[in-house]
């Protein structure tokens, strides 16, 4: 358990815009950040940082909050884990018991896996170091690839031991359970028992986006052989690593990528690596498997420009091809390099200093429409192969979102392949033209399952009775909203100071007091209970020295509460200095008492629409005691409104 006091001391410590600059590429926006967010797909920058209020927030699917409920939703982490991330991050020191054997059991599944990832990361990377094999066949492996000492620490390479239990062996002497082990994909068991996947290979762990150990890989090795390669191994889909989502080395990659704002792509490990030995650290590879919209997604949050990398043989051809129209639909501007026959990114990186591999990518690179033309066209001189290969490059353009860039490389294209603008026009907005009906119908189909779905939850609802009780002390609409974003927002400033109590004393009432007391009266109360915690716990706080409102809700350990007053904490547009207004007491004073009119109107109308269809649904057989009472009530309800609208005057709430 984490004590209240750590707990703000961690908060005091945190900058929202370093937190969530970990994982979104943020660029300033007068007083705030924005970024694309990574909840959703984004496709321009929806996703505010605002280091003023330290919350974040996106204006398109919702999702926000402060630090910690970023933490939470990225990372798909508890509260606890994600108070741990911030207090390692800002070398705050938690002091926490031990857990017993039991609580350990009782941690997520999700969470016991990363945690034998981690133990066996370092297992692997100790065996490298230490061990009489590790050193004399691992090692030497990393060796000869001219691997530095350096590079071993900041990737956590290692060695798995050829003897088939070793890992196992050893998990088990530290308490790990088999199920865990062969979930994460480090043991295989069968009928003869358990043992290790990568008995006798170079390790190459994978570390998501936030450092976590989710995945990986091995490159068989052996004493007999004197290291001589073999194939790869990686770890199995898992609860924790989906090979489509993740790209080896963004982790360590991330900041370059952004602080260059340009990704190279390239194929495998020792790729990734030789790179950022050579100095080019803004380097990834999806290793092997074809680049999916996933990863595609997860680079666009730090960059819009990628160069794919690969090598010049058939292989890396194909894998340069099979990525552009995915790449280009998602908005990214793409550059192809391939690299002289007989080198890889790899070898090529060994041979070169950084600066004369940046300088090689920026003066061979090409932009895809010359990379599709070379290899698309180059000695074609068959009129429909031809027209098959403009085809190919006309559907590429077609795919782009941005019209301007579209039409650019459209432009470009006719110059290029010798071919009428008007015709690549044509054709583009044939291509454009399927693609809509395309997702027009698949919207269609969407709606018809939807009404299907609707048709049967009203079926089902005709068959329950519906209730004629209707409470008169709720309301649910957009009034409630703003009232409890003023109490989030200024919950702990006076409005009434000086009011004389009963027994001649003066007392100060504050935003959240005041509407406590004004809704007490009648008991009202909001129709969303996260509403009515926010507001009683503000009362009950109210006196307390130093409550601030704000702080207090946002750094709330619930973390539906600090989420949700994150989002009433932070507005989309943000008023330049010069047209910001000073609100004084009696301005606020007035907009509580309006915004609380609205909100008793509210629930007076809706008793007014409530009465009227009971009379409406009474029938033919009308109990004429039960209509006396209801027309007495529609009488007294219009006369309350009437007072209310008198109250209210022509003031209107913004």
């Amino acid at each position: 358990m984490i004590d209240r006091a750590t707990v703000d001391k961690i908060m005091d410590a945190v900058n929202i815009v370093d937190v969530v600059g970990e994982f979104v590429n943020l660029r300033k926006a007068g007083v705030n950040y924005k970024g694309l967010c990574p909840f959703h797909d984004d496709k321009t920058p929806s996703f505010m940082v605002s280091p003023a209020r330290q919350i974040c927030k996106c204006f398109a699917c919702g999702e926000g909050g402060n630090a910690v409920n970023f933490l939470m939703k990225h990372e798909q982490i508890t509260y606890p884990e994600a108070l741990r991330w911030l207090a390692k991050k800002y070398n705050i020191e938690i002091q926490e018991r031990e857990l017993t054997d039991d609580e350990k059991r009782e941690q997520s599944e999700r969470e016991s896996m990363f945690v034998v990832n981690e133990w066996a990361c370092q297992y692997f990377h100790e065996i490298l170091k230490n061990d009489v094999d590790g050193m004399a066949i691992g090692k030497q492996y990393f060796r000869s690839r001219g691997i530095r000492d350096d590079i071993i620490e900041k990737f956590q390479l290692g060695f798995s031991l050829t003897k088939r239990d070793a890992l196992a062996n050893e998990a088990h002497r530290k308490g790990f359970k088999d199920e865990f082990l062969v979930k994460t994909g480090l043991c295989i068991i069968n009928e003869h028992g358990i043992y290790d996947r990568f008995a006798g290979r170079a390790m190459f762990p994978w570390l998501n986006v936030s450092g976590k150990v989710v995945a990986f890989g091995g490159r068989k090795l052996d004493a007999a052989t004197k290291g001589v390669q073999q194939k790869y191994v990686n770890s199995p889909d898992s609860e924790i690593y989906h090979k489509e989502r993740e790209l080896y080395g963004i982790y360590q990659a991330k900041k370059a990528i952004a602080k260059e704002d340009c990704v190279y792509m390239v194929e495998g490990y020792t790729d990734v690596i030789a790179m950022h030995q050579c100095g080019l650290e803004n380097v990834v590879a999806n290793s092997g498997t074809a680049l999916s919209v996933f990863q595609i997604k997860l680079l666009r949050r730090f960059t819009q420009n990628i160069v794919l990398l690969y090598d010049g043989d058939e292989a890396g051809i194909h894998a340069a091809m099979r990525g552009t129209d995915m790449l280009l639909q998602e908005g990214m501007n793409i550059k192809v390099l391939l690299l002289p026959d007989g080198d890889d990114p790899d070898s090529f990186a060994r041979k070169h200093t950084a600066q004369q591999f940046k300088q090689y990518i920026e003066d061979h690179q090409t932009d895809f429409i010359q990379f599709k033309t070379e290899l698309m066209l180059k000695n074609v001189k068959d009129p429909i192969k031809r027209a098959e290969a403009i085809n190919s490059i006309v559907r590429s353009v077609s795919v782009i979102p941005d019209p301007i860039v579209r039409a650019t490389y459209i432009t470009e294209c006719a110059r290029r392949l010798d071919v009428d603008e008007r015709t690549l026009i044509s054709q583009t907005n044939k291509y454009i033209a399927g693609d809509r009906e395309e997702q027009r119908k698949e919207q269609e189909r969407q709606e018809a399952r939807a009404e299907r779905l609707d048709a049967t939850g009203a079926a089902q609802q005709q068959a329950t009775p519906l209730t004629s009780q209707f409470s008169p002390l709720t309301s649910g609409n957009e009034v409630e909203r703003l009232l409890v974003q003023n109490i989030v927002r200024h919950g702990h400033e006076i409005i009434f100071p000086g009011l004389e109590a009963e027994d001649g004393s003066t007392i100060d009432l504050n935003v959240a007091q005041y509407i406590g007391y004004d809704l007490g009266q009648d008991g009202l109360q909001f129709s969303n209970e996260l509403y009515n915690q926010i507001l009683q716990e503000a009362v009950e706080h109210a006196t307390d020295e130093g409550f601030q409102a704000d702080r207090y809700f946002m750094q709330h350990p619930d973390p539906q509460i600090s989420q949700l007053a994150a989002s009433l904490g932070i507005d989309r547009h943000q008023l330049s200095e010069s047209f910001k207004k000073e609100y004084t007491t009696a301005d606020l004073q007035q907009k509580i008492q309006h915004l609380i009119l609205d909100f008793r109107m509210d629930i007076v109308n809706q008793r007014l629409k409530e009465i009227q269809r009971q009379l409406k649904t009474m029938g033919s057989q009308i109990d004429r005691e039960q209509l006396k009472k209801l027309m007495d009530e529609y009488k007294d309800t219009q006369e309350l409104r009437n007072a209310l609208a008198k109250q209210r005057g022509s003031d209107v709430i913004v």
